[in-house]
C-alpha cells in the first residue's frame, strides 16, 4: 500500500481567464460568467504526485477528513486519478482519531465517497465566488471613486457569511446607541437575624411609576409585619458540560481562556495531527457507543493535576456521560486521546481545557440543597433562597464554572416577623453590552451562518478588513466603513438585507437537505444565484444609499459618479454568440496596451479571435441589438484614433455582426470571426446556399462571396449603416483557387438556385471594374449576404492601353490574379499615396506592389497581354523598377520584402502542431 497526503483543496474554482481582471466586465455579469476548476499554484506539485503514484496502483482509498470540505477535497483526488487511470476501484475510509485502532476499524469498513456531500460543497464554493467577486467589485471600484480620499486603497470585500456577521455586531452597537435609559422604582426588604441577613425580592420586580411604586410602600410600612407563607426545600443540580463539539469549544476557549476563535482552531489542528486529541470540528454532542471512554480516562489517571479526579471517576462506577442531541454522523465530540506532558503555552491551555472538559462530562452533576421562602407583607410577595452545597463531583475538576451556596435564616410556615430593612430603592434600566466573541459565534450558530469550521475565519475576516474592531481586546466595536456599509444596505429597503442572516441561513438549509440527498444541487444552484442576482440589480439601482450612510459616518462628500463608471473600459460585455462554439465573443485590450481584439470567452477550448485595425480607440457594448443580425448581436460604440468612415461621427455605433461587410472591410474583421459560414452549419463542406430534393445539387467551398474592400483610406464611407453589400475581392480570389463548381443540370437559371433565405437568387451582371460583365447571383431582397458566381460565366478583360488615365486598366499580381488598390495610412512622406498589393490573404498571398501613380505612367502594363499571360504575372517589365522603388523606401513601413531569395520561391508557415497551413501553433482549432 502506498500512502501520499494532499493539504488541503487541489482545486479551486475560478472565473474563465477573460473575467478575472477586474475591469473586465460590468460585476453584474459575474452571476453568469463560465468558472472553471484550476489547480492552484502550491497545489500543482500534489497533483503531479498524485498522478505518477495511481499508475502503478488498482485502487484508490481516500483518508480526508470526514466532513463536508473533507469529502469534496476526495472528489477533487478522485478526479485527479481517474484522469491517469479511468476504471480505477475507488474507497473511502471513515475515522476520527489518528490511532492505530481507529485506522485498523476503518480499513475493515471501508464506505464509498458520499457524493451528495461533496455536491454541496461545490455549491456552496460556486456562489460564494460569485456572490462575493460581483458585490466585491461593485463595493470596491465604485466605493474608492466616491471616496477617493478615505477609500481609495481599501478593499471592500463582501461575503454572503462576512455581512451577516457584520450585521450582528452592527445591531448590538446601533441597540447601544439608540438606547434610552429609563428609571425605575422597586422595593427593597431584608431580614437580619443576628450576624445573618436574609435578602427579599419583590414580587413585582420594578415599577417605572415612581407614584405607584410609593403608594404600595406606604401600604407595607402600615402593616409592617411579614408572614411565611411557603418554605419550598429540595434537591438542586448544577449539570455537568454536554460532550465537547467544535462551537462550544470556540466560545469557551475565547471567554474562560481568552484565546480568540482562529488560534484556538489552529491549536485544536495541531494538537489533533500529534495524536492529542479526536478531530476538532464536529457538531455531535453523543458519544458513540463503541468509544472506549473507560480507556481514554486511563490515559488521564498519571497526570499530576486531574490524575486522582480521573481514577475517582474508575472507582465510582466508571464514565457517566451527559447525553447530547447533536449528531453530525461523522465526528464523535472532541475528547483526548492520550497523556500530554510536554505542552506548553497556549496548546498546554487548550489541551487542559479540552481534558477537563471530557473528564467532567463523563462524571456526575453537582448536587445541592436549595430552599425557597415566600413572605407576605400587606399582599405584596416578596421571595428568598439558600443554597447549601452537598457535592461538587464534576465542578472538582471543571475549574472554569463556579457553584457557590446561599445561607439563610431557618424559616417555617406562618412564622412571622418586622423586616429590618423596608425601603424604596431607584435605578434605570442599562444598555446591553457589546458582543464579545463567544456570543458572536453563539449568534452564527443560532442563525445559521458559516459552519463551526468557519466560524473563526469569517470573524478574523471582518477584523482584517477592517469592519469592526475590538474595545478592551475583549468586545467587538464596528468601524466607521463597516457602519455605512450596513446601514446602507439596511437602507436601500430591500425585503431581506445582506446585513441580515436570511439569505445565508436559508442557503445553509438547502445545503444540508442536498447532503441528504433531498434536494437537486443544480436547482439550488440556479435558485440562489438569481437570488442575489435580484438582490444585485436593486442595489445598483439604489447605491446612492451605501453613498449616503457612508458620507455620514465617513464624515466625508461623496464624489458623484454614474453606474456606467463601473462599465469596464475594455468593455468585454458579450457583443454576440461565437460562431465557432456558442459561447461570447468579447472585445479586450491588446497586450501593448494599442486597440482592442475580439475573443471567444470560451478561450482556450475554442480559440476563435478576431484582429481588426489598430485605429479603434475605445469600444462600448451598447444593450441595443442589431435589427438584421438578431438579439444575439449587440450593436457597439467605436471611439477611432483616425476616423476610417470620413464625414461620420466619432465616436459612431455600428453592428460587427456581418450585416454591413464594409464595416467588417473597413475593421479588418474576417467574417468567419463573427458569423458562421454554412459549412460549418453543415460540418460536410456543403454549399453555402440552399437547395431542394427535386433541384440540382451544387458544391461549392466557402468564402465564395465577392465585395470592394472599403479602407479608410480609399473611397471611405460616409455613415457606417448602410445596406449589406457582398464580400471582400480576396473572397473571389479563393473561390478561383478552390475546387471548381460542379452544377448538374441546367445551373444556370436562377430558378435553380437559392440564397440564404430560401428564396430563388438574382442573376446579375457586373457593371464595372476588372469582373466587369461577369455574372453573379445575389440575394433578390438584399436580405442575406448570399453570392455566388454564375458557372461559365467570365469578365469582359478590359485592353490596357497607353492612356494613363485609362479607367480600365487591370494591374495583376504575380498570382496572375488582380491586385487591389490601397493606400498608405502612416503619417509619413507617402500618407494618402495609393499602391497595388496581391489580393490574397495570408497566407498564400505574393509579395506583389506597385505604386498606382506609377501604373498610369505612358507605359504598357504587361507585354502578355491585359491578363499577364506572361511566366512573371501581372505588370512584368515593371516588377524589377518596383523592386527598386522597393529598395529605396526602405524606411517606409509599406515596403514588400521581395518574394524570391536567391530564385527559390518562399517557404510558407505552417502550424507546429498539426502541420497545416494557414495559422500558427497559437490559434491552431487542432490543439
Amino acid at each position: 500500500m502506498v500512502m501520499t497526503s494532499v493539504s488541503g483543496h487541489l482545486l479551486n474554482y475560478a472565473f474563465h481567464p477573460s473575467f478575472r481582471n477586474w475591469t473586465s466586465c460590468n460585476p453584474v455579469e459575474l452571476f453568469d460568467a463560465p468558472i472553471e476548476q484550476v489547480c492552484m499554484e502550491e497545489s500543482k506539485n500534489i497533483k503531479k504526485t498524485l498522478e505518477r503514484e495511481i499508475r502503478s496502483c488498482d485502487g484508490l482509498i481516500i483518508w480526508t477528513d470526514c466532513d463536508r470540505e473533507g469529502e469534496n477535497i476526495g472528489f477533487e483526488i478522485i478526479e485527479v486519478c481517474k484522469d491517469v487511470k479511468p476504471n480505477i476501484r475507488i474507497f473511502r475510509a471513515k475515522f476520527s482519531e489518528i490511532t492505530g485502532p481507529s485506522i485498523f476499524r476503518a480499513l475493515n469498513s471501508l464506505e464509498q465517497p458520499n457524493k451528495n456531500v461533496s455536491d454541496a460543497v461545490d455549491i456552496r464554493k460556486e456562489l460564494d465566488l460569485r456572490t462575493g467577486a460581483a458585490f466585491t467589485r461593485l463595493q470596491t471600484l465604485r466605493l474608492q471613486k466616491v471616496f477617493p480620499g478615505k477609500l481609495a486603497d481599501k478593499l471592500i470585500s463582501y461575503g454572503s457569511c462576512q455581512f451577516p456577521t457584520l450585521g450582528f455586531v452592527v445591531d448590538r452597537y446601533l441597540s447601544i446607541e439608540n438606547f434610552i435609559p429609563e428609571t425605575f422604582w422597586k422595593i427593597k426588604m431584608n431580614h437580619k437575624v443576628k450576624d445573618l441577613t436574609t435578602e427579599f425580592l419583590w414580587g413585582r420586580d420594578r415599577l417605572f411609576d415612581k407614584n405607584s411604586c410609593e403608594a404600595i410602600l406606604d401600604i407595607c410600612k402600615e402593616s409592617n409585619v411579614a408572614k411565611v407563607d411557603s418554605v419550598d426545600s429540595k434537591p438542586k443540580s448544577k449539570w455537568r458540560p454536554l460532550p465537547l463539539d467544535t462551537v462550544e469549544m470556540e466560545k469557551n476557549i475565547s471567554r474562560k481562556l481568552k484565546i480568540n476563535a482562529k488560534n484556538a482552531m489552529k491549536i485544536a489542528e495541531k494538537l489533533y495531527t500529534q495524536g492529542y486529541i479526536s478531530y476538532p470540528r464536529t457538531e455531535t454532542n453523543i458519544y458513540p457507543k463503541e468509544l472506549n471512554l473507560v480507556n481514554l480516562v486511563e490515559h488521564q489517571t498519571n497526570d499530576t493535576n486531574w490524575g486522582p479526579f480521573a481514577q475517582r471517576i474508575l472507582n465510582e462506577g466508571g464514565p457517566t456521560p451527559r447525553v447530547g442531541k447533536k449528531s453530525d454522523q461523522a465526528h464523535p465530540p472532541i475528547h483526548p486521546i492520550k497523556h500530554a506532558p510536554g505542552l506548553t503555552g497556549q496548546e498546554k491551555a487548550v489541551y487542559e481545557y479540552i481534558v477537563r472538559h471530557f473528564l467532567a462530562s463523563v462524571h456526575k452533576d453537582a448536587q445541592g440543597y436549595e430552599t425557597v421562602v415566600i413572605v407576605d407583607i400587606a399582599d405584596e410577595k416578596f421571595t428568598a433562597k439558600g443554597l447549601i452545597i452537598l457535592e461538587k463531583n464534576y465542578l472538582d475538576v471543571y475549574i472554569y464554572e463556579k457553584w457557590l451556596g446561599k445561607e439563610i435564616n431557618n424559616y417555617e410556615v406562618g412564622d412571622t416577623f418586622t423586616p429590618s430593612t423596608l425601603d424604596l430603592a431607584e435605578g434605570n434600566t442599562s444598555p446591553p453590552k457589546l458582543l464579545t466573541e463567544a456570543e458572536l459565534i453563539a449568534l452564527m450558530d443560532k442563525h445559521g451562518i458559516g459552519t463551526d469550521a468557519t466560524h473563526a475565519e469569517h470573524i478574523d475576516t471582518i477584523k482584517t478588513r477592517e469592519y469592526v474592531g475590538l474595545h478592551e481586546n475583549t468586545y467587538f466595536v464596528p468601524g466607521t466603513l463597516g457602519m455605512g456599509l450596513v446601514e446602507g444596505y439596511n437602507n436601500i429597503g430591500l425585503q431581506v438585507s445582506l446585513a441580515k442572516p436570511v439569505l445565508r441561513a436559508e442557503f445553509e438549509k438547502d445545503l444540508k437537505l442536498i447532503c441528504e440527498g433531498l434536494k437537486d444541487p443544480e436547482i439550488v444552484k440556479r435558485e440562489q444565484i438569481e437570488r442575489y442576482k435580484a438582490v444585485f440589480q436593486t442595489v445598483m439601482d439604489k447605491i446612492l444609499e451605501i453613498d449616503n450612510s457612508l458620507a455620514n459616518r465617513l464624515d466625508d462628500r461623496p464624489v458623484p459618479i454614474q453606474n456606467e463608471a463601473l462599465t469596464p473600459q475594455d468593455s468585454s460585455r458579450p457583443v454576440m454568440k461565437c460562431p465557432k462554439c456558442g459561447g461570447n465573443m468579447i472585445f479586450k485590450n491588446r497586450k501593448n496596451g494599442v486597440g482592442k481584439y475580439l475573443s471567444c470567452s470560451r478561450y482556450p477550448e475554442c480559440k476563435n479571435s478576431g484582429w481588426p485595425s489598430t485605429i479603434i480607440d475605445g469600444v462600448e457594448v451598447l444593450d441595443e441589438h442589431c435589427q438584421n443580425c438578431g438579439p444575439a448581436t449587440k450593436k457597439v460604440k467605436m471611439k477611432f484614433r483616425q476616423n476610417p468612415f470620413v464625414g461620420g461621427p466619432n465616436p459612431t455605433i455600428l453592428c460587427i455582426g456581418g450585416c454591413d461587410m464594409n464595416v467588417l472591410e473597413t475593421l479588418e474583421i474576417a467574417l468567419s470571426t463573427v458569423k458562421r459560414s454554412n459549412e460549418e452549419v453543415t460540418s460536410t463542406h456543403a454549399n453555402n446556399y440552399r437547395i431542394h430534393e427535386n433541384r440540382p445539387s451544387i458544391n461549392v467551398n466557402r468564402n465564395v462571396q465577392n465585395s470592394q474592400r472599403i479602407n479608410g483610406n480609399r473611397t471611405p464611407r460616409t455613415l457606417p449603416n448602410v445596406m449589406p453589400v457582398t464580400n471582400r475581392n480576396n473572397s473571389m480570389n479563393n473561390f478561383r483557387n478552390a475546387n471548381p463548381v460542379n452544377v448538374h443540370g441546367s445551373g444556370n437559371s436562377a430558378d435553380n438556385i437559392f440564397c440564404q433565405c430560401d428564396n430563388p437568387a438574382d442573376l446579375r451582371t457586373t457593371a464595372n471594374g476588372p469582373n466587369k460583365g461577369r455574372k453573379y447571383y445575389k440575394c433578390a431582397n438584399s436580405v442575406c449576404n448570399f453570392f455566388l458566381w454564375a458557372p461559365n460565366s467570365s469578365s469582359t478583360p478590359s485592353t490596357s492601353t497607353s492612356s494613363s488615365n485609362n479607367a480600365n486598366t487591370t494591374v495583376q499580381c504575380k498570382c496572375n490574379q488582380p491586385a487591389k488598390e490601397l493606400t498608405v495610412m502612416k503619417n509619413n512622406h507617402n500618407h494618402g499615396r495609393k499602391f497595388y498589393s496581391c489580393s490574397k490573404p495570408q497566407p498564400g498571398k505574393c509579395d506583389f506592389f506597385k505604386w498606382a501613380d506609377e501604373v498610369n505612367e505612358n507605359q504598357p502594363t504587361d507585354d502578355n497581354g491585359p491578363w499577364g499571360g506572361g511566366g512573371g504575372g501581372g505588370v512584368s517589365n515593371n516588377w524589377s523598377r518596383s523592386r527598386e522603388i522597393g529598395k529605396s523606401k526602405k524606411n517606409n513601413t509599406n515596403h514588400r520584402t521581395k518574394p524570391y531569395q536567391n530564385n527559390k520561391p518562399k517557404v510558407k508557415r505552417k502550424c507546429g502542431i498539426c502541420g497545416e497551413e494557414g495559422h500558427t501553433r497559437t490559434r491552431c482549432p487542432n490543439s
